[in-house]
């Protein structure tokens, strides 16, 4: 690989000591160690103002027109930042995609702009930074607006646009969360499972993305302000975002050294866009939940039309044929009124001539009749009709074909390239994460936009577990059948979980191909990967048992892992316990809850490592500030370490193996940079709540290399046995400096001595926690007296037999078996350090391999 370049690729500048290189198929840092980006998207709650979760419907639509509201506290409160950041650096994350919506900076109107949310925005990103967090900006959205079903775009644009959604619901145009059934009767809890999804491929979103990415070319009698609504659309989400990006440079100290990069829009969706029949059901509506109207059947239900159309609902194998239903909007329009501009908009906007409100845009250019009824051109979405395309009239011999529209390469493309130097007009060395139509095979991107600093940002699901909303004993290659590699969907179905897990790492090395194909050597991260947590009806929210979510996780994870080596950063945190719905406007994924306040025996179930058998957060034993980081910012007073010529493990080095005191991190907090901490140099030790407020905490946390001298080539992490493995490539002249180590993050949650005082085992049998409980009660141990047997070889905690005055037990302690091919390592906190020596010509391949101590914790 070599040693990375010391100027920058975009301004030509040295680099300065914090500057991550992003040239090459993996990040590396200016030392030349690789580094992988692990992290979590910070948070679902950005999506909504405060006071106005996706169900309410309370002010919804009356704070929508004023403009009324506050996104300031929504990704995190500014005086709970430290807890929960602590909390995620603890758990070994190193990265953040920070979720931004249009809405929260441009709410009031066109072109006025939330301060006080940019000034928030700045003062988090500092508690990022200070916590040691590498971030990139996600511009997100699902489904355009909050008000077509989902998030992102202000109330205005849907107006700008022509579209009435307080509509929406009523002529099944789209389906709002809080209005559902109807806006007359909202019953938002019985909103059927993934019918936010379908919004995709109804009336609103498809002529909002259409609109967004092709206005010009399909809808060109569209004139505002006197430019087509594309442009006005675009015009105005760039100007936010150079809002957003000002503050934040202006800020000083965040660009480059916390904030790296900029993704591109949130999985963008073609709208129209490739429908070859509009009168079909076509590949755009795979997800079929509730009434199904084809997109012409849609068109008509827009125009207050009662339509009867397919009905769908889920089964044990996903979606299925449930009849049909008749839609009647009782002559109730999508479209905006033209009385409500007939003495002008209230948002200032002039509009064409020809843009005639009331009626169907896509009536107005002629794609069906709105008195007849007549659909007149199903293919007008099928073909490329931009400037480049042939004119039916060019040809003297006859008129030429249209050729069919690419979307990925005739629109989404060209949006980003015009989005790439507003993201360096604020951020010159900014890494453009981009992120290509999902699924989709992205098209060739290059030019000089990209100047060197680029990622390509992926997401990824399980399709199956997200629509069942259970882990089963079978799925299906989704990427591959989309695709078209199989014959049949059958022979796209997987059986059993080792079937599974082969099979989804498959499809996520098919993404990262995609990068190295479409980017080039730049790194892949999957913007978004991970579960629903609402799986079996929500069964965990009531006993707590979330092992069919740590399958399903460890699933997902474990395919970002051996030879893909994929960064990623996992969907999603938030700071709330109980959510309504999966990555609408609120979020049934995210892996925090709320913090425990209670002991909960429901709760307990959660993991054998659990969060609510302490009392409240407000004990100071339970703080996480004394819990070390994945990446130590002081010097170790004691770290344990251990020399390998060729292959060892730790009792083989030692003698015997000993759990050993902890890697003390000074009196400064490894979590907190520069703040004053709770550790202790001295000799008792207070338990540490390790996984309060978590889900499936056996899953995320989890050992992976952040900093590693030479290109990992593969990690592999058995969350059943805790053996983790890693094997790199070491090239001659890769890292200059021969004292650099390659750093890996060793959670206690899976290596910890003394699982108990992380958080105390709860045992299966209910009985014995009773017992347990009214022993406490009376007065008893909380914890495993000292007198307890040398060892539990179940994988419990870790007794030695030494003198009682040593007997103290250090929640923070490791109990490694470690071998290693060549050169020594040594532990600090939650960091295994591990040194070795680098060929003076062509490259070595060397490996670490790693386990608990009498085995896994038990977690299954």
């Amino acid at each position: 690989m070599g040693p990375p370049p010391t100027h920058s690729p975009v301004t030509g500048n040295p680099v300065p000591p914090h500057y991550i290189h992003s040239s090459s198929p993996h990040f590396t840092l200016t030392d030349g160690r690789t580094l992988l980006l692990r992290g979590i998207n910070l948070a679902s709650s950005a999506k909504t103002p405060r006071g106005q979760p996706g169900a309410q419907l309370e002010g919804f639509w009356e704070h929508a027109i004023d403009g009324k509201m506050s996104f300031v506290g929504r990704v995190l409160e500014l005086d709970e930042a430290d807890e929960h950041l602590e909390r995620l650096k603890g758990w070994g994350f190193n990265s953040l995609r920070y979720v931004v919506t249009w809405e929260s900076i441009e709410h009031e109107g066109p072109g006025k702009y939330d301060q006080e949310y940019l000034d928030y925005t700045v003062k988090l990103l500092r508690k990022c930074k200070e916590h040691g967090f590498l971030v990139y900006i996600d511009p997100h959205q699902d489904l355009w607006s909050r008000f077509s079903g989902g998030s992102g775009a202000p109330y205005w644009t849907l107006l700008a646009c022509g579209l009435n959604p307080q509509s929406f619901t009523q002529t099944g145009s789209a389906y709002i969360e809080s209005e559902w059934p109807s806006p007359s009767s909202p019953n938002p809890s019985s909103y059927p499972a993934m019918i936010w999804a379908t919004n995709y491929s109804r009336l609103a979103c498809q002529t909002l993305f259409t609109l967004w990415f092709a206005g010009r070319d399909y809808a060109p009698k569209c004139i505002i302000d006197g430019v087509n609504i594309q442009d006005y659309l675009e015009q105005h989400f760039f100007d936010a975002m150079r809002q957003l990006g000002k503050a934040i440079a202006e800020a000083g100290d965040l660009l480059d050294e916390c904030v790296i990069g900029w993704d591109s829009l949130n999985e963008p969706n073609a709208g129209y866009l490739s429908i070859p029949d509009l009168s079909q059901h076509g590949k755009e509506s795979v997800l079929r939940v509730g009434p199904m109207p084809t997109a012409f059947q849609a068109m008509r239900m827009g125009m207050g039309s009662a339509v009867e159309v397919e009905n769908w609902k889920f089964g044990p194998l996903g979606p299925k044929r449930d009849g049909s239903v008749t839609i009647d909007p009782k002559g109730v329009r999508a479209w905006l009124d033209p009385e409500v501009e007939r003495e002008g908009s209230r948002y200032g906007w002039k509009r064409g001539k020809d843009w005639e409100l009331g009626t169907c845009i896509w009536g107005l250019h002629g794609v069906w009749d709105v008195e007849t009824d007549e659909l007149l051109q199903p293919d007008y979405f099928d073909f490329y009709r931009g400037a480049s395309s042939p004119s039916p009239s060019s040809a003297a011999d006859g008129p030429l074909p249209l050729r069919k529209v690419d979307f990925g390469a005739d629109y989404w493309l060209p949006h980003w390239r015009r989005y790439a130097p507003v993201v360096r007009s604020f951020h010159p060395e900014a890494i453009h994460f981009i992120q290509s139509p999902v699924f989709q095979v992205p098209p060739k991107i290059e030019g000089p936009e990209i100047q060197g600093r680029a990622a390509h940002s992926s997401h990824f699901y399980d399709g199956l577990t997200l629509v069942t909303k259970h882990w089963n004993w079978f799925n299906a290659d989704a990427l591959g059948i989309l695709r078209g590699h199989y014959a049949s969907v059958l022979l796209g179905v997987k059986v059993g979980e080792s079937a599974i897990r082969r099979c989804m790492r498959d499809q996520l090395g098919m993404l990262r191909s995609d990068g190295l194909t479409a980017l080039g050597q730049f790194p892949t991260i999957m913007g978004e990967i991970g579960i629903p947590f609402d799986l079996d009806k929500k069964k965990a929210y009531v006993d707590g048992d979330y092992s069919g979510h740590i399958r399903a996780l460890d699933a997902s994870l474990n395919a970002c892992d051996g030879g893909n080596m994929l960064n990623y950063s996992i969907w999603t945190k938030d700071d709330r316990e109980r959510m309504l719905d999966y990555r609408t406007t609120t979020s049934q994924n995210d892996l925090v809850g709320k913090i425990s306040n209670n002991r909960s025996r429901a709760n307990s179930k959660a993991s054998s490592l659990n969060s609510s058998t302490y009392p409240s957060r407000d004990s100071s034993a339970l703080k996480l500030n004394s819990l070390p980081s994945a990446s130590p910012s002081s010097t170790s007073l004691a770290p344990t370490t251990c020399d390998s010529p060729t292959s060892t493990t730790l009792s083989e080095a030692n003698a015997s193996l000993k759990p050993q005191r902890p890697a003390y991190l000074s009196t400064t907090s490894s979590a907190t940079l520069g703040a004053s901490s709770s550790i202790s140099n001295s000799t008792s030790y207070q338990p540490i709540n390790l996984n309060d407020g978590s889900r499936a905490i056996a899953a995320f946390c989890r050992p992976y290399p952040t900093k590693t001298v030479g290109i990992p080539l593969d990690i592999n992490f058995d969350i059943r046995s805790s053996k983790f493995t890693l094997t790199i490539k070491v090239e001659a002249g890769d890292v200059a400096d021969s004292e650099l180590p390659t750093e890996i993050y060793v959670p206690l949650i899976h290596y910890a001595a003394f699982p108990s005082r992380v958080s105390q085992v709860i045992s299966d049998d209910l009985r014995e926690e009773e017992e347990q409980e009214e022993q406490e009660e009376d007065g008893g141990p909380a914890f495993p007296s000292a007198s307890a047997s040398a060892s539990d070889d179940k994988g419990g905690d870790i007794r030695l037999d030494l003198p009682n005055e040593a007997l103290e037990e250090d929640p923070r302690a490791l109990a490694l078996d470690v071998k290693v091919s060549t050169g020594r390592w040594e532990t600090e906190g939650q960091t295994l350090r591990w040194f070795y020596p680098r060929p003076s010509s062509g490259s070595v391949t060397v490996k670490i391999e790693l386990q608990r101590t009498h085995g896994a914790i038990p977690t299954w």
